[in-house]
């Protein structure tokens, strides 16, 4: 009987098409052992996930004290989030590579250890030099959660059941730019803003703790690959960014970013400055649209998925995103003249909530083209992702003070081209539905004797993935 490997959460073994005797009920074990994935390796993956909205997000209202304290400019504090999100994007062209070379765990723990020790040395930081390196640094390092995250999953789950899980991950990371803000400005109630990275070096230390222990390797070595370290990883990219489907999915997650990423960077001063709302109000529906899209990833989850194609209800929310745009453009160009803060609210969140709908099922479609490169592909999408919404964020402010136009262009554009994207490139009427949630791609070379142990593959499927709970 062939060993089972290291321990930890493994992907099921697909299921042949002319399945040996009792392959029905192995079949069906293996479908119960995919739902049952322990509840707390979800919330170690969706605290991962969470690391780059917590490091963004919880510092935000802390950002004119620092500038204060440190002695800088507006512009210069500036610097500290344009270089965490730089981190953050750069990060995972490394990280991703090297845990399809070495296993998730190594890079996780690696990357998450330098993520407590620098956000530790933010606290310390005598000035806002020191403090832009830093957070350079802990961008680097958080980007260790989010794209071993995204491979942790395309190594357990593939199809519908896939998106489903992507699904679920969204609620949680999800709530985290929500109470983010919240929880730094209580923070700051008490003490200083480098009370804000003390906190987060709690955070980041329990995730940390979370994954070493409870956390199984889920990529055993005989599904490790890659050459030398740069030429392995150049190759690997290289052929990802060949196949056309994988590279329109990852356009279409990306220009949905950056259109997301505008109205992050641009609601609070359309909102407040524009319409006149108080802070309290923007916060109220900022949080609105927060569970708006939440919400409506749960629906896709638990309700869309399995019963609609991924690719159908991708377009319906691409096509919604885009309604919503197209409204809001109008609306904050005067067309049909003066427009109070409700209506522009109302189409806000209508595009907030579509992205429900994209973001997961871009993900686990993209992710579905890899069998022995998720990290690779995890860290593509990733990058190019954020790297999207760092492009976007700027182009919002370019009108000046006085009008939402900006934000709503940007919007628009970014929607149009998520739309093309798909359409172009997917080109989903050309290709067959996605294998059933309980079927993993299978290898695309199989060693002399793999059909002997196919039963054995089967029988043992189940097994592997209650490593994570041991």
């Amino acid at each position: 009987m062939r060993k089972s490997g290291p321990a930890g959460v493994r992907r099921i073994p697909r299921q042949r098409s002319r399945p040996a005797r009792g392959a029905g009920s192995a079949r069906g074990a293996a479908a119960a052992g995919q739902r049952r994935t322990s509840l707390l390796v979800t919330l170690i993956l969706g605290g991962m996930t969470a690391v780059p909205p917590l490091s963004m997000d919880m510092y935000l209202p802390a950002l004119p004290e620092v500038g204060r304290s440190l002695g800088s400019s507006a512009a210069t504090v500036q610097l500290t989030l344009t270089a965490c999100l730089t981190g953050l994007a750069l990060g995972q062209l490394v990280i991703g590579p090297m845990s399809d070379r070495w296993g998730r765990r190594r890079p996780l723990l690696a990357g998450m250890v330098v993520y407590v020790i620098a956000t530790a040395l933010c606290a310390l930081a005598p000035g806002s030099g020191v403090l832009i390196a830093l957070r350079l640094v802990q961008g680097l390092a958080g980007s260790a959660g989010i794209v071993i995250a995204r491979a942790v999953v395309r190594d357990l789950y593939d199809g519908n059941a896939m998106a489903r899980f992507f699904s679920t991950l969204m609620l949680i990371s999800g709530v985290a730019p929500i109470i983010a803000p919240v929880v730094g400005g209580q923070v700051l109630r008490i003490t200083d803003w480098r009370g804000v990275f003390v906190v987060l070096t709690l955070i980041g230390a329990a995730i940390t703790f979370a994954s070493w222990r409870w956390l199984g390797e889920t990529l055993p070595p005989e599904q490790r690959h890659g050459g030398a370290a740069l030429g392995g990883t150049l190759r690997t990219m290289r052929g990802l960014l060949a196949d056309r489907v994988f590279t329109g999915y990852m356009l279409t997650s990306s220009f949905a970013f950056a259109a997301l990423f505008a109205y992050v960077a641009a609601s609070a001063f359309v909102v407040q400055e524009i319409y006149g709302a108080s802070p309290q109000m923007f916060s109220l529906l900022f949080g609105i649209n927060s569970v708006g899209l939440i919400g409506v990833s749960q629906i896709n989850g638990k309700i869309l998925v399995g019963r609609v194609s991924l690719d159908k209800v991708l377009a319906f929310g691409l096509a919604v995103i885009t309604v919503a745009a197209t409204a809001l453009l109008l609306m904050t160009s005067g067309v049909f003249g003066t427009v109070g803060l409700v209506p522009v609210a109302s189409a806000l969140f209508v595009l907030m909530s579509a992205m429900g709908l994209a973001m997961p099922n871009t993900n686990a479609q993209a992710l579905m083209r890899t069998r022995h490169a998720a990290g690779s592909a995890s860290a593509l999408l990733g990058t190019s992702t954020f790297l999207a919404g760092a492009v976007a964020s700027p182009l919002v402010g370019i009108a000046g003070e006085d009008t939402a136009v900006p934000m709503a262009v940007v919007q628009l554009v970014c929607a149009l081209a998520a739309v093309l994207s798909f359409l172009l490139l997917c080109r989903p009427w050309q290709r067959r539905e996605t294998p059933p949630p309980t079927e993993v791609v299978a290898e695309p070379e199989r060693r002399d004797g793999a059909e002997r142990r196919e039963g054995t593959e089967r029988r043992e499927g189940t097994e592997r993935r209650e490593g994570a709970e041991s």
